[in-house]
């Protein structure tokens, strides 16, 4: 596989990831709900497009950098109260 055909999967794979359907479900109902004036179709079209923007930065985040802190924080906290209970 040359790196064209790479790059065209790529691009498929990105329109046609969860968080595009996502966004392009979340477009369909606000329009819809724009054009025939329904509360219902505004409200969720607006909640799907948050929860799209919100999953697409949950996914870029490193989690493994994230927990690997979160332990050492974790770590530090049990040893100052370990050096505190020997006062």
């Amino acid at each position: 596989m040359d790196e064209k055909e790479k790059q065209e999967i790529s691009l498929v794979g990105r329109l046609f990831s969860l968080e595009a359907l996502l966004l392009l479900m979340g477009l369909f109902s606000l329009g819809s709900g724009i054009y025939t004036g329904e509360l219902t179709q505004l409200f969720w079209g607006v909640m799907i497009l948050v929860g799209g923007v919100v999953l697409h930065f949950v996914r870029k985040k490193d989690w493994k950098k994230h927990w690997a802190e979160e332990e050492a924080r974790r770590q530090t906290l049990q040893e100052r109260q370990k050096e505190k209970k020997r006062e």
